[in-house]
């Protein structure tokens, strides 16, 4: 067993984020969960600030965090569990990690809720003809012109593109609201995707039939440039696009020559560029609704990342099966 002086559990995770995710009674299960393994509890910026790690047997991540490949690993040889606090961790595991049997864990369900409020939003904003008012408001002083048909919820057509955790939580609440929603989604059966409360058709349906377009799927070879050209051609005149996901789904070059023709609108959250340049056309380009890629940056919900990680420590650490984990053959079909 380690000395109670030597690190067990190590918070790889900026003091600033720290604060987000954990309230003071999680931290304080964090100090808990570290003697319960023997140890104490140590939080870094990077994992590189601590010279020794070998006593460390579990590693709680963030944005930003290099890959735990294998020389990093040979540094971690009591390492069995790694925690991130956030949704993807494509960027953070390797293959060197299972193949040493180390559990992997997220906290991502905690972002679904807020995501799918964010995609709410936009998706009343595009159906309202918000941003084009907003636009012509600040243009003219001309207090009302002509912005396009508005709609409700009520009724809509909307295509859910992806039924992630994100996604079903979005179908949800359009759902509560009167939308009919279409889910596109080549993982699922047609009764699955009714089983949600919506038909499974295809997206060329779903695009040329849906007033607004969710996007709500992984970042996969398959899914790249999911909407392109074609894709956006498919769309009726006024309609809208809704990205909280990955800027990785949208021809981004397309989109905008669409965009600025008028005959689309767009809600974006995210962008191949980040942070976007000054001189990006989005900056400018009308009827266009953005936000900085904070879809998921709600108090309530950060705070329920930290928790999930906290929960998942002390599960370890009392021997209970993990909640949230994440297997190598998962990740094959993960964002």
């Amino acid at each position: 067993m380690a000395a109670v002086s030597e690190p067990t559990v190590v918070a790889a995770v900026p003091e600033t984020l720290m604060q987000e995710f954990f309230s003071a009674e999680d931290r304080k299960r964090l100090a808990e969960v570290s003697q319960q393994l023997g140890g104490t509890f140590v939080r870094l910026d990077q994992l590189s600030e601590l010279p020794d790690l070998s006593t460390v047997r579990v590693v709680i991540t963030s944005w930003g965090a290099p890959p735990i490949d294998a020389p990093l690993l040979a540094a971690l040889p009591s390492l069995e569990l790694v925690a991130h606090t956030g949704a993807s961790i494509r960027a953070l595991v390797t293959d060197a990690l299972w193949d040493r049997g180390v559990a992997v864990t997220q906290a991502g369900a905690a972002m679904a809720r807020a995501v799918a409020e964010v995609s709410l939003a936009f998706t009343l904003a595009l159906l309202h003809r918000i941003p084009q008012m907003h636009d012509a408001l600040r243009r003219t002083s001309v207090w009302w012109e002509p912005t396009g048909v508005q709609h409700e919820i009520f009724g809509a057509p909307i295509a859910v593109i992806g039924a992630s955790r994100t996604g079903r939580s979005y179908l949800e609440l359009i759902r509560a609201l009167g939308a009919q929603p279409m889910l596109v989604d080549p993982t699922l059966t047609a009764a699955q995707a009714e089983a949600l409360g919506a038909p499974l058709v295809s997206l060329e349906e779903a695009l040329t039939r849906a007033s607004i377009t969710a996007l709500h799927a992984p970042t996969l070879p398959e899914t790249h440039h999911l909407i392109g050209a074609a894709q956006l051609a498919l769309m009726p005149d006024g309609a809208g696009l809704v990205n909280t996901a990955r800027s990785w789904l949208v021809d981004e070059s397309a989109l905008l020559t669409e965009l600025e023709s008028g005959r689309l609108s767009a809600a974006i959250d995210v962008f191949d560029e980040e942070p976007l340049a000054p001189g990006s056309p989005f900056r400018s380009v009308p009827g266009v609704l953005l936000t900085p890629h904070r879809a998921a940056g709600t108090h309530e919900g950060r705070l329920r990342q930290g928790r999930i990680v906290a929960d998942e420590l002390a599960a370890f650490a009392g021997g209970q099966p993990l909640q949230h984990t994440v297997t190598r053959e998962r990740l094959a079909v993960m964002g």
